[in-house]
């Protein structure tokens, strides 16, 4: 084991340096502004996620005080995890040292993995625990130590409280078991004790959706409706075709684990590897949910060419570089590694009235610091009299998020919104003389208020669509019961 971890740390060194010159560049992504703002309210459940994501928001917030590179070191370090266990993983289906050198650089040439394991988001620890899941199942097959049952009713209890799509990996895994040693382990007392372990661990989120009349429903219906719904049947499919020597690779260990002399014995591991597939994709998932299969599938792979080249020691050699090298130059679009300006004029962004289109992701990082530097101006040129009880009333959590965690340099109160978790914590103060709206239309401030003072549109060259033209409002004199108002959005907080 001693002799492959140098070949182990250089890689994760590769990997963290990488990290390291991205993660504090541009700014908060919407998603990693409500990640940290609901970690201020800790709870068994959310109305978009379980808690797990929460709990690492608050340590952030302890060790980091929300610095950016702070919050993003801890997906990284899951990222770097991964690495870790899937070379693991190839020393524990017997393969060597070129083995382990493969399956590692296929996790630095996985592109996806660097936009994954820079956001504060649980998709990388999505990924951690069903890799390490995965491992202890090897582990057990191996060895038969109950021990390992153990440890994966551990890693499929956490893994749930951070993303539901676990319980998609635990479907596979029992699907694939039913084919290891003629599903003989069916007969375990100790697999229906460490499902019984998993359950309790995950039993306080039950309780809390429960509790919720089970908020869970309701976010799943809203995204078959808003985005799920969008995706033809076939771009999961072919958007695994997007990163072709990897998912050679992958492929490779799959038909391996079939076919393999050594390497038949964990065909469970292939088998829950297409049932989590077929199920994902009949379900109509994003296609990035599945990427978390591919390193148990690298490590399978790495090991089967290395058998097949255990003479030709420099193609294997040759074959890392290439993987690398043919990564190397995509980087920067799925993590932040270069200035923004540098970034675009690289990879020739369009533009147009003045605005560049970057992705989704890149775009989300920009314009929050602006609108919460607006806000602040409004907000600290009222009477004190007024700003003393004024209330930040944002349309989305990404501005309810970026008042919120950004705010605090500014010294702004809490915000208010409508939007997801943020309703949970209610309208604040019914009875302030003030009500800065940032993001709501005019309909909506106009419903609500009689007297209504826009203030300023909000542009930005880099945002999102969604984030740009933001109305910023003034806002007096509510005309509807405010509490009433509130309780009567529950249904839509996904709107």
């Amino acid at each position: 084991m001693k002799k492959h971890w140098p070949t182990i740390a250089v890689l994760c060194l590769i990997k963290f340096v990488i990290h390291a010159l991205a993660n504090a560049n541009y700014g908060y992504h919407r998603d990693e502004l409500l990640h940290l703002s609901v970690s201020e309210h800790l709870s068994w459940g959310y109305f978009e996620f379980p808690p797990f994501i929460a709990f690492l928001g608050k340590l952030s917030s302890l060790f980091f005080d929300y610095s950016l590179w702070g919050t993003r070191l801890f997906p990284t370090l899951a990222g770097i995890a991964i690495l870790i266990i899937c070379c693991l993983t190839v020393i524990e289906l017997g393969g060597k040292k070129k083995a382990v050198l493969l399956a590692g650089v296929c996790v630095l040439a996985f592109l996806p993995f660097y936009r994954n394991h820079t956001l504060f988001q649980p998709v990388a620890f999505d990924q951690l625990f069903w890799t390490l899941g995965f491992y202890f199942i090897i582990r057990f097959i191996n060895s038969e130590r109950k021990k390992y049952l153990v440890f994966v009713a551990v890693v499929l209890g956490i893994g749930i409280l951070n993303k539901y799509t676990m319980l998609i990996w635990a479907f596979g895994v029992f699907i694939g078991l039913l084919f290891y040693n003629k599903g003989k382990l069916f007969k375990n007392k100790w697999l229906y004790i460490s499902g019984g372990m998993a359950f309790l661990i995950v039993l306080p989120n039950l309780i809390w959706q429960i509790q919720h009349d089970f908020p869970l429903v309701q976010h799943v219906s809203a995204l078959n409706e808003n985005q799920l719904d969008d995706i033809s049947p076939f771009d999961f499919l072919t958007d695994q075709f997007h990163l072709p020597i990897t998912l050679v690779v992958s492929l490779m260990g799959l038909v391996a684990a079939f076919r393999d002399e050594q390497l038949k014995k964990y065909r469970s591991i292939a088998i829950s590897a297409i049932a989590i597939f077929l199920t994902m994709w009949a379900l109509r998932s994003k296609s990035y949910y599945i990427f978390a299969i591919y390193p148990v599938l690298f490590a399978l792979g790495a090991v089967k060419i290395e058998s097949l080249l255990q003479h030709k020691a420099k193609l294997i050699y040759a074959l890392t570089g290439i993987l690398f090298l043919l990564a190397l130059p995509f980087i920067p679009m799925s993590t932040p590694i270069l200035p923004i300006d540098q970034y675009v004029s690289i990879y020739k962004k369009d533009t147009q009235n003045g605005r560049v289109q970057l992705t989704g992701d890149y775009a989300d990082m920009f314009g929050w610091k602006e609108q919460v530097e607006l806000v602040d101006s409004v907000y600290k040129s009222l009477p004190e009299i007024e700003r003393r009880n004024a209330v930040l009333w944002a349309e989305n959590y990404g501005e309810a998020g970026a008042l919120n965690i950004i705010g605090k340099k500014y010294d702004l109160p809490a915000p208010i919104s409508r939007h997801g978790s943020f309703w949970f914590r209610g309208y604040g103060n019914k009875n302030a003389d003030v009500w800065i709206s940032i993001g709501n239309e005019q309909s909506s401030v106009n419903y609500v208020f009689e007297e209504v003072e826009l203030v300023k549109v909000i542009t930005h060259k880099y945002a999102i669509d969604e984030e740009v033209n933001i109305p910023l409002y003034i806002c007096r004199k509510p005309k509807i019961d405010i509490e009433q108002w509130w309780l009567d959005y529950r249904e839509h907080v996904f709107d």
